[in-house]
């Protein structure tokens, strides 16, 4: 994002509405100005869920783009640069039409209360709708019913990835009423494909998809994904190792392609092998190579991932399972909002070494006090990551981890250059 975009973000900041309503009233005007960009889109695939959302929209755009088709994709949120969120046709927007986007509808939306979400997403519909594709990819940006995302006509197809304990201030206290938020996506007569999920939130899920007449495709009933294979009703198809490391990465592959396959469009057999092999998606157990790499010995290796709640904690800790070949060092950095403790209770028991960081420049950091209490005492401070960087203990090879925040993953990503 260039300095022309940073004044007019500042001012739509400004017009946040003093009084937060959960009706999408809003963006319906604003969009109603722009000529309705949101009902000129290609055909689009919904992704909502907890983790894997990110991950899940990767995979359904190297597919798309191993089939030759181009592909628009909304995500949230960035780490480095606001454009990250805009790949128009294949490509991250660039700055000279972003800044004349969001100039557009700071006029069109006339000092018009309005949240930044709902504008970064009219910004999308807009920039979509005026850029021929083959398909858009939305990835929701919190919960489902009310998101800004949801009001788009019915998609091709919606998909639900994994759903923990995330956000419970704004979408509720217990998995039943958060999968209840994210159910919201669904749409009467669009399939909806779901991963692995706790029973209580399959419930939640198949009673809302049979109250709305939106068709399942459920993990485990109407397809599966074992052994590098996928299986549904219309057949199997082998799989390379996902590009995105990690087991978890198995099913948000699999709800890729069910979404795909389910949504009628016309894609061969023969994009899925490619894209799987090809996603990639940064601060997803990314292995760095830059600036800190290289403050660590050669035969070391130095890992990051924004995962920072219960769930993406138990996912990590099943990555680390399979890491003890060698010492594991986690270095992590919180987000003040979080379940701190929820998600490194499942990776302390992994952990050779724990130590507790806040970067200057992370958004919303937890103290490290606060990161070592989360930890029960176990982490060290570091307090800073080069510090924490420099005191780990040398010795035979080993793995670092940088984790706990997608504000943190920004910071490293740009430290690690």
């Amino acid at each position: 994002m260039s300095d022309n975009t940073d004044p007019v973000l500042a001012r739509l900041t400004s017009l946040h509405p003093r009084l937060m309503d959960l009706s999408l009233d809003r963006l319906h005007g604003l969009l109603a100005k722009l000529g309705n960009p949101e009902r000129r889109l290609p055909p689009v695939i919904h992704v909502a869920g907890t983790n894997g959302k990110g991950s899940t929209c990767a995979f359904l755009r190297a597919i798309g783009e191993a089939a030759g088709w181009r592909v628009h994709v909304f995500t949230s949120p960035h780490l480095v640069r606001f454009n990250e969120r805009f790949r128009v046709a294949g490509s991250i927007v660039s700055d000279d039409v972003l800044n004349a986007t969001m100039a557009h509808i700071e006029a069109v939306n006339a000092n018009t209360p309005i949240t930044l979400f709902e504008v970064i997403t009219a910004a999308a519909f807009h920039m979509f709708a005026n850029t021929p594709a083959d398909l858009c990819v939305l990835e929701v940006g919190l919960g489902g019913r009310g998101d800004a995302t949801n009001v788009i006509p019915p998609p091709a197809a919606t998909a639900i990835t994994s759903i923990s304990m995330d956000h419970k201030e704004l979408l509720g206290d217990t998995l039943a009423i958060i999968a209840g938020e994210k159910a919201g996506i669904m749409k009467p007569g669009v399939p909806v494909v779901t991963g692995a999920q706790p029973p209580e939130v399959t419930d939640v899920l198949l009673g809302h998809a049979k109250r709305v007449g939106a068709p399942v495709f459920l993990r485990g009933r109407n397809w599966s994904i074992e052994r590098s294979v996928y299986s549904d009703p219309r057949g199997s198809l082998p799989l390379p190792p996902p590009g995105l490391p990690g087991a978890h990465q198995w099913d948000n592959a699999g709800i890729a392609i069910g979404a795909l396959r389910a949504s009628g469009l016309s894609i061969p057999d023969s994009a899925f092998s490619p894209g799987v092999a090809q996603a990639e998606w940064p601060a997803r157990l990314q292995r760095l190579s830059g600036r800190l790499a290289a403050m660590l010995p050669p035969d070391w290796e130095l890992w990051l991932d924004g995962g920072h709640n219960p769930g993406a904690g138990e996912a990590l800790a099943e990555h680390l399972r399979g890491w003890n070949d060698r010492p594991v060092h986690v270095i992590v950095g919180l987000n003040q909002a979080k379940d701190g403790a929820g998600f490194l209770r499942p990776l302390i028991p992994h952990a050779t070494t724990l130590w507790a960081i806040a970067e200057p420049e992370q958004h919303a950091a937890m103290p490290v006090e606060g990161v070592i209490a989360a930890s029960g005492g176990v982490a060290r401070p570091g307090p800073h990551l080069a510090d924490a960087l420099t005191a780990l203990p040398r010795g035979k090879p080993a793995r670092v981890l940088i984790c706990g925040s997608l504000y943190l993953a920004g910071e490293v990503l740009k430290a690690d250059g």
